[in-house]
């Protein structure tokens, strides 16, 4: 956990938004007897956070028109539109939904389904798989009718392979690092500046991250810019106050950073307005904490 600036406890997340509602895990949906999946979908009329928790069964989310953030352990996964998030059964999660999002979720009997994510894993949310779930979210499906969607779900179900999750330190000598940028990610201090405001030296910090995430100082903070350019760019602000939220002097500097995680620019991986319901953005460029240059 973290703290903010605020004094307010958060589950590693973002600064928590002004409306936020607040919840503990619901009641799980009841499944057909002979069925292994179950769908459903909600719209989040306002800014919505989850407490930690767990399932009985694996869960997949995925949104429309918003984004989730979720926090599993050490690292905080951002999904958004094109892409979903499996959470196996048992695993305690936390998450975080902005407002108007439509908030899919689909249920998977441990015991019924003939694969299995040990990890909490992104999932590539095809035409073809978001239309099978949302077939198996009617309640008028007889069983034959319901067992052959499952056996095509099982059949086209993929990881993406764009695992884009933030890594958090979880080191006592640079988590306020972390704190801040979660709490503001404009935060533009130098490595050195915040060695001077730990009372450490730059050395220590480069070392610390480096053996936590992977990852140098800067390109964490530029990892975790994106996660959090990814969440405004889909609730419909431009690239030019995306730039200017983040701390960027000007829009190019924050679309070439964008291109280095993702691979393409932030017009071209969110895709022309007339794209498919269902269709996956443009393909990021790497895993985890991935596509950063030194």
């Amino acid at each position: 956990m973290v703290r903010s600036s605020r004094g307010e406890v958060n589950p590693g997340l973002w600064r928590r938004e002004a409306g936020t509602v607040m919840r503990r895990a619901g009641a799980l949906p009841e499944r057909a007897a002979s069925g292994a999946v179950v769908a459903e979908f909600r719209i989040v009329p306002a800014p919505t956070e989850w407490a930690p928790h767990a399932h009985r069964l694996h869960e997949l989310v995925w949104v429309r028109g918003g984004t989730l953030t979720s926090r599993v352990g050490d690292r905080v996964f951002t999904v958004f539109e094109g892409h979903g998030l499996w959470m196996p059964a048992g695993v305690v999660h936390a998450g975080r939904a902005t407002e108007g999002a439509r908030f899919h979720d689909a249920f998977f009997a441990p015991d019924r389904t003939p694969f299995a994510f040990g990890e909490p894993k992104a999932i590539a949310m095809t035409p073809l798989l978001v239309s099978l779930l949302a077939h198996l979210s009617r309640t008028d499906l007889d069983e034959a009718a319901r067992l052959r969607a499952e056996a095509v779900v099982f059949d086209v179900i993929q990881p993406s392979e764009h695992q884009l999750a933030l890594r958090l330190p979880g080191d006592p000598r640079i988590d306020a690092i972390a704190e801040a940028l979660l709490d503001d990610p404009a935060d533009s201090r130098s490595l050195e500046e915040w060695a001077r405001w730990l009372g450490s030296s730059d050395r220590t910090i480069t070392r610390a991250f480096r053996r936590t995430t992977g990852l140098s100082f800067a390109q964490w903070r530029q990892m975790l810019r994106v996660h959090r350019a990814l969440m405004l760019l889909s609730d419909g602000f431009d690239v030019m106050s995306v730039s200017e939220r983040l701390g960027y002097a000007q829009p190019s500097s924050f679309i070439a950073a964008f291109r280095r995680v993702m691979g393409t620019t932030p017009g071209a991986f969110f895709g022309p307005a007339d794209a498919g319901a269902g269709d996956v953005p443009n393909s990021v460029s790497g895993g985890e904490n991935a596509g950063l240059s030194a």
